[in-house]
């Protein structure tokens, strides 16, 4: 699919003047051309026939044209939309590369240090939970609905990827990030006074919560984070910004999700497996079921 997609890309280049100026911006595309369909496209190739030095060649070179690709778009705010295309390139690059040399995608290398599962300190008072949590939550939208967005909003814009806005959107935003963010309060308070921990995988509960929000859905903080980052796309009148939060749901979905439900099943059983079964992953239930 790579191969076929960067032949069909530089047929484009070739043909349309529009394409080669989105994605090349003033870079010689010949020039581009000689390196790229070798190292890109006909390594990519050879690598759907099972040659995994073609692999990891294809995928070096792919990440390294992403880096300096962005580079040049910082500069001089050319050829964003060929960044974007390298970006997909390169994720796609190195799943396919792990399926290749590890037969699977080591999801698990995505949670190390502050992300990886570890239980918190059963004999700590709920205070400290709920101050441990509070600082958690402090740092986390930060981060990730702060600093993040804001970089991401600042590319978007120095590479002039951005898309016109309605007028409402900011308020909207607003709303729904207020919204959101006493769901994401209110998970964090069940979870810190009644979990014995933190609603965080540094800092897990030590008991299994099914009070507050819980009781109707069973990741409603992870549900009031990616709401909470489309409002921030809303809020920053950013496109980017709400793919962003887009993503980090397929992250969470795929990736954190069934690793923590394995983590919390090995802990708590039965107990986890009737609440599973009773309790909807996404769609909050209206009525809740017994669990006892």
């Amino acid at each position: 699919m790579q191969a076929v997609a960067g032949a069909a890309w530089w047929l484009g280049v070739l043909l349309s003047p529009f394409i080669r100026e989105a994605t090349l911006g003033s870079l010689d595309a010949v020039v581009v051309a000689i390196l790229d369909i070798p190292l890109f496209v006909g390594a990519s190739a050879l690598a759907a026939f099972g040659l995994r030095p073609a692999a990891i060649v294809g995928t070096a070179w792919t990440i390294l044209v992403t880096l300096a690709l962005a580079l040049f778009a910082t500069i001089t705010s050319e050829a964003g939309w060929g960044v974007l295309l390298m970006v997909g390139a390169s994720c796609g690059s190195v799943l396919a590369l792990s399926l290749m040399l590890l037969g699977r995608v080591p999801t698990e290398w995505m949670l190390i240090g502050p992300f990886a599962f570890r239980p918190a300190n059963s004999s700590a008072a709920a205070t400290t939970h709920v101050a441990v949590t509070a600082l958690q939550i402090l740092a986390f939208w930060g981060l990730f609905l702060g600093v993040f967005p804001l970089v991401v909003t600042f590319f978007e814009r120095r590479w002039e990827l951005s898309v016109p806005f309605p007028s409402i959107a900011v308020p909207v935003g607003v709303v729904v990030f207020v919204l959101a963010s006493a769901l994401g309060l209110w998970s964090a308070a069940a979870m810190s006074t009644r979990g014995n921990g933190t609603p965080l995988p540094a800092a897990m509960p030590n008991r299994l919560v099914i009070a507050g929000p819980y009781r109707f859905v069973r990741n409603p903080m992870a549900m009031a984070g990616i709401v909470q980052g489309a409002a921030v796309g809303l809020m920053l009148s950013s496109w980017l910004v709400v793919v962003y939060a887009v993503a980090g749901s397929l992250v969470w979905n795929y990736v954190v999700r069934p690793l923590e439900e394995a983590d919390l099943e090995s802990r708590f059983g039965d107990a986890y497996r009737r609440y599973r079964s009773a309790v909807r992953c996404w769609c909050p239930r209206c009525r809740v079921r017994q669990l006892g």
